[in-house]
């Protein structure tokens, strides 16, 4: 048996009657029960946040959807309505109606598109403000539960 060998076993004889302290003892299972009682606080933080974050980002989805919606009917209504100076158009049967209707036409359409972009302006208006005071109210929530938490 080498030396290393003789003072490993010698190291080991003498460990296995060692004791560690009571005080060493109470230290280490303080450590590990706040440890826990951190991790559960800071979990439960987490997972409180977690569903606060999905509904600001499902607010912001609806938003978003909701102008989508009022974009695509602007779209629509503004076709429909050149499909109808279109039609007007054709059955003209002079060149001052011609130029009488689509004067009209353009003159309509400059009121209609000044009106849908004062009502788009406002509805994204309206979801920015939404989605920011969402957005805030968590982020402020999330510091509030992790000052209670520390």
């Amino acid at each position: 048996m080498n030396d290393f060998t003789r003072q490993t076993q010698e190291f080991f004889s003498a460990a296995k009657d060692a004791r560690i302290p009571e005080q060493v003892q109470a230290i280490a299972e303080d450590g590990v029960t706040k440890a826990r009682e951190t991790y559960d606080k800071l979990s439960t933080v987490t997972k409180d946040n977690a569903k606060v974050l999905e509904e600001a980002t499902a607010a912001a989805f609806a938003g978003a959807k909701s102008i989508s919606d009022k974009v695509l009917k602007n779209t629509e209504q503004n076709t429909e309505a050149a499909f109808e100076a279109a039609k007007a158009l054709a059955r003209a049967k002079t060149l001052p109606e011609l130029i009488r209707l689509q004067s009209g036409f353009v003159q309509q359409q400059l009121t209609v598109a000044g009106a849908q972009s004062k009502e788009l302006f406002d509805l994204s208006t309206k979801v920015a403000q939404q989605t920011f005071e969402s957005f805030n109210s968590a982020a402020a929530k999330t510091f509030e539960q992790l000052k209670k938490a520390s």
